[in-house]
């Protein structure tokens, strides 16, 4: 096949969907198929390279800080992309790109499959002054998007559960996105692990509580912060790994509550660096309730990092009490959690690398989304024929 993904961010940028769509990419090419990208660009022009389009476009980061919009569309580019004559479009984001999506796709009479990575609720923060408007909001241009799609995407229950609450009428598939093992899960040797935590300056005696992602509101990082000021510090230090838009407020509030010495902020980590971060952390630790799936929770586990996550029906399945993790709701359930996840970790470490490894695995995900791309084609090509003038 050839197979079109649209995404409004890609490679340099590093957050859930661009993980995705990497891992996306490279299996698919894998299985023998041809795959091109189209995502806009960081700059005011467009271009072509190695196979991914970018189309210009401006920030927006009044509306969510890191968005852009595409300028006017690039006609020429549009036009290679319909010459190259795909069979299906993946898209992965409802804004820039799938407007493009949309315009390909009936142009060159062709279906979209779209994966809905992001639960807008939980960011009306972002866009309106009131949350029950927020959500509303949320819905309806939810449906307004996916309504042009011949098969819907979700990475969990709770997604597919909170589309079909908006009136979504498309199929909806869900289809947790695999991890690619051999870029997210590398054997770390103790010297090196050693050399790492003596350059954070982490004191020998500390246990590692790490968190990895975007360090945006909606993550609620400053929970973990603020159930941290409460332990015993001398006993733990967090590593926060990642950059973004809340660091600034997240670093004042660590300095506020006196826990400079025991909080350090790595900023941005290459993907393929991952590895050695997760494996030096004793416990991955989230609050956040902002998760379609939560890679990054897949990505600790895989390497023998249990998970102390805040309950969210996205875990459901995933994250199981004493197994390979623990889900907290409260602060005295997330001091009971980080207890039996350390005095057990070396049984729950291994319970949880061998899960992840068995069942989330890229390999494993992109055989389902193959299958789903062939359904989605069978089944917009028998509506076009229903459409077709009788003899």
């Amino acid at each position: 096949m050839k197979i079109l993904i649209t995404t409004e961010c890609y490679s340099p940028v590093i957050n859930g969907v661009v993980t995705s769509v990497v891992s996306l990419h490279q299996e698919l090419i894998n299985l023998g198929h041809e795959v091109r990208i189209l995502t806009l660009s960081g700059k005011l022009r467009s271009f072509e390279k190695a196979g991914v389009t970018y189309i210009r476009s401006v920030g927006i980061d009044k509306i969510y800080p890191g968005a852009r919009v595409a300028l006017k569309t690039e006609n020429v580019y549009l036009k290679a992309l319909m010459e190259w004559e795909p069979d299906i479009i993946h898209s992965q984001s409802e804004f820039s790109t799938f407007q493009m999506a949309k315009h390909l796709a009936k142009k060159s009479n062709i279906p979209i499959v779209h994966t809905y990575h992001t639960i807008y609720e939980d960011y009306t923060h972002y866009f309106s002054p009131n949350k029950k408007w927020g959500k509303a909001m949320a819905a309806r241009f939810s449906k307004s998007i996916l309504k042009h799609t011949e098969r819907v995407i979700a990475p969990t229950d709770k997604v597919q559960c909170l589309l079909e609450g908006y009136g979504v009428n498309q199929q909806i598939h869900v289809v947790p996105t695999g991890i690619n093992l051999d870029l997210y899960v590398k054997e770390v040797e103790n010297t090196n692990q050693q050399k790492l935590r003596d350059g954070l300056g982490i004191p020998a005696h500390h246990n590692v509580l790490i968190a990895v992602g975007r360090l945006a509101k909606e993550k609620n990082l400053e929970e973990i912060i603020l159930f941290l000021s409460r332990l015993q510090r001398s006993k733990f230090t967090l590593l926060i790994v990642g950059d973004g838009p809340h660091r600034s407020f997240l670093e004042k509030y660590v300095f506020e509550l006196g826990l400079s010495d025991e909080v350090i902020f790595t900023g941005m980590v290459l993907p393929e660096e991952l590895s050695k971060f997760y494996q030096l952390g004793d416990i991955f630790v989230s609050a956040s309730n902002s998760e379609t799936q939560g890679l990054t929770y897949l990505e600790a586990m895989a390497n023998g990092t249990p998970a102390l996550c805040r309950k969210d029906p996205c875990l459901e399945k995933v994250i199981v009490d004493g197994v390979n993790g623990w889900q907290f709701a409260s602060y005295e359930e997330f001091v009971k959690g980080l207890e039996l996840l350390l005095e057990y970790r070396d049984r729950i470490s291994q319970h949880a690398r061998l899960d992840i490894i068995s069942n989330y695995s890229s390999t494993a995900f992109v055989k389902k989304v193959e299958e789903i791309y062939r359904n989605a084609i069978q089944a917009y090509n028998e509506k076009e024929k229903e459409l077709l003038p009788s003899s």
